[in-house]
C-alpha cells in the first residue's frame, strides 16, 4: 500500500478522479515538456471524463495547469478504453513533433501512465490483506492500527494534522455559507448546511440533535467541495463530509483530543488504504459503494479508534459499513457532485455510526462470518458487475430521470 500522505490529499474538489487526479498528471505532463518550445496542446478525455468532466470541471483544471499555452480538451464519448477515467495529452512542438502521455485516473487523486506508473510508485506498507495486518500486529503485540502507520510512516504526523486542520476549517466554512451551490450551473440547488446546523442547535432531543449536526457537518463539506472549493479526499472528494464530519463533532461536542483525532485518522486511513488497493475509491470504476461507501467504513473506524474498540470490532464496523452500502450506484445528476451526493454524504454518515454501535455492541454476541477481506473483495466483484450507466457517467438512475 502506498503512503497515507497520497490517501489524504488537500485540493480543489468537486472530483479527486475528475479533478484532482487529472491536476496532478497534467503537471507531471508540464514538468515532461518544461524544456521544449510547445505550439499548442490537445487532450482528449475518454470514458467517465468524456461524460461528466464538463459538470466535474476537468477540462477547466487542466486549462489552469496549461494556462500559459494554447490547450484544445475534447469529451471523446465513442472510443472504449480499459479503465473509465482515461485521457491523452499530446504536446506538439514547434519543430513539428510531438510528445504524448495516456494517464488513467484511478481515484482519490492517484494516476497511472500508460505503463502503469503510479504517481507515489513506493509502497510504504507490505501487506495485501487486513487478515495480514492483523497477524503482524499480533506479532509486534500491537493493539492499534495507528502503531502499524507509526511504524512504516513515523513522519506522517505533521501532515495529518494539516488534513485535520483542512477538514475542520471545511466544515466551518461550510455552515456558515449560504447562496447556490456554484458549480452547479444548471441545477441552481440552494446550500442547506447553515441552516441545518441553525436548526440542530435547536433541538432539545439529544440524539435527535446529535444526528442533525452530523450530517449538517458532512453536508457542509459536501456543499464546499462541490463548489470547487478545498477539501480533503476520504477516500474521495464525492465522499470528504463524512470522515470530517464525524472528526469535528468529537472534538467539539465530546471534548475528543486532537491527538485521539489524529489516530483515528491513522486508523481510518490505513483500512481506506486496503480498498484503494484491492478493489477502487473511484465512482467510475465501481459505483458510488466504493467512495460513499468506504467513507462510511472508515467513519465507522475512526470512531471505533475513538472509543477504544479492539481490533476485532473495528473491523466489524468497516465490514458493518460496507456490507449495507453494497451496489450503491453512481449517478451524477448533469454530472455535477451535487445531485445525490450532497445528501448521500449526510445520510450515510448517520450509517457510520450505526456500524459503530453495532461493533461496540453486537460484534461480541457472536463471531462474524464476513471478514473485512471477504467484503472489499465482494465490493471489487459488484462494482465490476455495475453497468457502466451507473457508474459515473449520468446515463442512468437520477441523472436521467431528472433533467434540468
Amino acid at each position: 500500500m502506498q503512503s497515507l500522505n497520497n490517501f489524504f490529499v488537500i485540493g480543489p474538489g468537486p472530483s479527486s478522479s475528475h479533478t484532482i487526479g487529472p491536476y496532478r498528471a497534467s503537471l507531471a505532463f508540464k514538468e515532461l515538456i518544461k524544456r521544449r518550445k510547445v505550439s499548442y496542446i490537445e487532450v482528449t478525455l475518454y470514458g467517465s471524463l468524456a461524460f461528466t468532466g464538463k459538470g466535474h470541471g476537468t477540462d477547466e483544471i487542466i486549462l489552469r495547469v496549461f494556462k500559459d499555452i494554447d490547450v484544445f480538451v475534447y469529451f471523446d464519448t465513442k472510443t472504449k478504453t480499459k479503465h473509465p477515467n482515461t485521457f491523452k495529452i499530446v504536446a506538439y512542438l514547434e519543430n513539428d513533433t510531438s510528445i504524448s502521455r495516456t494517464y488513467v485516473s484511478i481515484g482519490g487523486g492517484s494516476f497511472e501512465d500508460l505503463n502503469g506508473e503510479p504517481y507515489d510508485p513506493r509502497d510504504h506498507y507490505p501487506f495485501k490483506s487486513f487478515d495480514e495486518i492483523k497477524e503482524y500486529m499480533k506479532k509486534q503485540n500491537y493493539t492499534g492500527l495507528d502503531q502499524i502507520v507509526d511504524e512504516f510512516e513515523p513522519n506522517l504526523t505533521p501532515y495529518l494534522e494539516k488534513v485535520l486542520k483542512t477538514m475542520f476549517e471545511a466544515v466551518k466554512k461550510g455552515i456558515s455559507s449560504t447562496g447556490e451551490i456554484n458549480a452547479s450551473r444548471t441545477l441552481k440547488v440552494k446550500k442547506v448546511a447553515k441552516e441545518m446546523y441553525e436548526r440542530a442547535n435547536q433541538i432539545k432531543d439529544k440524539y435527535e440533535k446529535e444526528m442533525l449536526l452530523l450530517s449538517s457537518f458532512a453536508y457542509a463539506v459536501a456543499e464546499l467541495n462541490a463548489s470547487k472549493e478545498i477539501v480533503v479526499t476520504a477516500p474521495t472528494c464525492g465522499s470528504s463530509g463524512i470522515l470530517p464530519a464525524i472528526l469535528y463533532y468529537a472534538y467539539h461536542y465530546e471534548g475528543i483530543s486532537e491527538d485521539l483525532l489524529i489516530r483515528a485518522l491513522k486508523c481510518a486511513g490505513l483500512v481506506g488504504n486496503l480498498f484503494k488497493q484491492n478493489a477502487s475509491v473511484s465512482g467510475a470504476v465501481h459505483g458510488c459503494q466504493a467512495e460513499i461507501g468506504v467513507a462510511t467504513a472508515m467513519g465507522a473506524v475512526a470512531l471505533s479508534s475513538i472509543h477504544n474498540l479492539s481490533i476485532y470490532a473495528l473491523e466489524y464496523a468497516a465490514e458493518v459499513a460496507i456490507e449495507h452500502a453494497l451496489g450503491l450506484t453512481c449517478d451524477p445528476v448533469d454530472g455535477y457532485v451535487v445531485i445525490p451526493c450532497v445528501e448521500r454524504n449526510g445520510v450515510y454518515v448517520l450509517r457510520a455510526v450505526d456500524a459503530f454501535l453495532y461493533a461496540k455492541h453486537v460484534s461480541g454476541l457472536r463471531k462474524n462470518r464476513v471478514s473485512l477481506d471477504n467484503i472489499i473483495e465482494i465490493m471489487k466483484i459488484t462494482g465490476d458487475a455495475i453497468h457502466p450507466y451507473y457508474r459515473e457517467t449520468s446515463q442512468g438512475g437520477l441523472a436521467k430521470i431528472i433533467k434540468d
